[in-house]
This record gives C-alpha cells, structure tokens and sequence, in this order.
C-alpha cells in the first residue's frame, strides 16, 4: 500500500477523537461506579475464609451502624477496622458522617479514598494523611481470637479515637479486652449469617445507646 492511500484512509477530527476519548471515560467512570454499588451491598463482596472473614447478619450490622452514627454525632468522623459489613450498612443509611475502611483484604479498595489499607501486624503503619485521634468513634473486628492479634488493634484504635470505641471478638477474650481497652462487654449479643461455633460478644468504653453495657 502506498503512502497516497495511508493519506487517503478516513481521519477523525479533533473533536471527534475529543468526543470519542470522552465517552471511553465516561463508560469507565459508570463501571468504577457499578463495581462500587454491588460491594456497598451487603454481602456484595463474599467471605474470604483463608482472612477469617465472616460478615455480620443485617441486624447486627443495622444496630452497630446506629450505634456509630449516635456515637459520632452530626458531620462526625467514623473509622471501621476489617468491619466491612458495618461500613457497607453506614454507606447504607446515607449518613452524613464520614466513614472510612481499614482492612487488609485489597478487594475493598473498590471504596477508593474511603479506603485504608491495614496490617494488623503493622498496627501503626497508617498513612500520612490519617491523623491521630481524628476520629470520633472506632470499631474494630479483629480477624483472630489471640493477644497478639487483640494487642496490635488496641493500639490502632487508641491512636485513631477521640475517646470512644466499639470493639466485636470472642467472649474467650474478654479479659484481655479489659486489660488492653478498658473496656466492658455490652448486653447486644452480635450474630454472623453463617453460624459460627465461637461465641461472640461485643464491648465499648462509653456508655453507648443500642448496645447497652452489662452481660
């Protein structure tokens, strides 16, 4: 083929390849977009059990989403810590509140700026821009039933809370939770929607309003 008919095959104007590059973003902003509306579902991203991931049923998940908005007050600043269940309830409820997701699992980052990536064995690798204690409440589900694992996100939510917060583990740990969080066990009885064999309870430092302190 000759130059002559290289010069002779059609072009796009400007504006035309504007228009069309355009469009090509705009089909890839309503995916992005889609793909983040099926994971703020709940459930819309399945457990990953080799993460010890096991979601919240929606009771449990709907009461510890009240709890957090009450607890943070107007325009307040929530933290979730590998809770994805709650933070996909608190998006939700549309709340005025800002919530963001710390959680090792990188299928999250779906949530984009809302999303933090977290190591509970780097509990204070956070990054810059996450100032100490600029949260108004924090809620944490660690992925494990061990001091170690308990120990690492203790230091976590120290360093993010103002003052409150909410933490769900096993009932097995309760005196380590005590002794790391001062923290005393609730009434509300939290449940998975897969059944587990582990007895789970929740705790809190303050005196919260749908959880209620006391065994």
């Amino acid at each position: 083929m000759s130059s002559d008919d290289d010069d002779d095959s059609p072009q796009l104007s400007a504006h035309a390849l504007s228009a069309l590059q355009e469009f090509y973003s705009e089909q890839q902003t309503a995916a992005d977009e889609s793909e983040e509306a099926k994971a703020t579902k709940l459930g819309g991203i399945e457990e990953d059990w080799q993460l010890s991931q096991f979601w919240y049923d929606n009771e449990t998940a709907t009461t510890f989403a009240q709890e957090a908005i009450h607890a943070a007050g107007p325009n307040g600043r929530i933290a979730c810590i590998s809770t994805p269940t709650l933070y996909q309830k608190l998006r939700q409820m549309n709340t005025d509140c800002t919530v963001v997701i710390l959680e090792y699992d990188k299928r999250f980052e779906v949530y984009r700026e809302n999303y933090i990536f977290y190591d509970f064995k780097e509990p204070l690798r956070l990054p810059e821009h996450v100032a100490e204690h600029s949260f108004d409440i924090v809620i944490g589900d660690p992925p494990f039933l061990s001091d170690e694992c308990l120990e690492a996100f203790s230091g976590t939510m120290k360093r993010l809370t103002k003052e409150k917060m909410i933490l769900c583990t096993g009932a097995t740990m309760e005196t380590s939770v005590k002794r790391l969080l001062n923290m005393e066990v609730c009434s509300f009885r939290p449940r998975h929607a897969r059944n587990l064999a582990n007895e789970f309870r929740c705790y809190a430092n303050y005196d919260t309003t749908f959880l209620k302190k006391g065994s």
